[in-house]
């Protein structure tokens, strides 16, 4: 085994001891206070690159986790369900799998499925750059890409204080639909 081989095996060992530890303690959602927000770009499973610049304008759930991840596993239906509660609102959550390939992924959200976007960081470059210590780490971005919240562990993401701090963050329903007709306007189409 190669020296670094050795040392990603360490790392992955030592996150998957942390991992368990704060599956252990459970997730609680903090607000932030450690600095900027890193970009980010990645893949998705089809190999269409997202930038978290894409998603100006949004609420977005970034959600570092592995397949690997027993708590990552657990807390997956619940993101959707949040998903599934803001739908058609200025939200959208990005799955962050940390080092696995897509055939792994792939084959994890036949079981799990989800809608969301899930991206990859086959070289764990955006975990390393997002300070990701233990999975999951779930980060909340307000529309400005500020981070607002963090959470280590998993979390009950369709609880109903969850769903109120984020809704806290989107405009009200009437705002986001006066922005949805205004860029409609911009591009030319006018629709309802």
């Amino acid at each position: 085994m190669s020296a670094s081989a050795a040392a990603r095996a360490l790392f992955a060992a030592a996150l998957l001891a942390a991992c368990v530890a704060a599956w252990a303690a459970g997730g609680e959602l903090k607000p932030w206070s450690d600095g900027a927000t890193p970009s980010l770009v990645l893949r998705d499973l089809q190999g269409r690159e997202h930038k978290l610049a894409d998603y100006r304008g949004k609420v977005v759930v970034l959600n570092f986790w592995a397949t690997w991840c027993v708590p990552c596993r657990e807390e997956m239906p619940s993101m959707q369900r949040l998903a599934d509660k803001l739908a058609g609102r200025p939200f959208a959550i990005l799955a962050v799998d940390f080092g696995e390939g897509a055939p792994r992924v792939s084959e994890f959200l036949k079981k799990v499925p989800v809608r969301f976007t899930v991206l990859l960081d086959r070289d764990t470059s955006a975990a390393t750059a997002w300070k990701v210590k233990v999975l999951p780490t779930t980060l909340v971005l307000d529309r400005e890409q500020r981070i607002r919240y963090s959470v280590v562990g998993d979390l009950d993401w369709d609880s109903q204080f969850v769903e109120d701090t984020i809704k806290k963050l989107l405009p009200p329903p009437a705002e986001a639909r006066a922005g949805l007709v205004r860029r409609d306007l911009w591009s030319g189409t006018l629709s309802e």
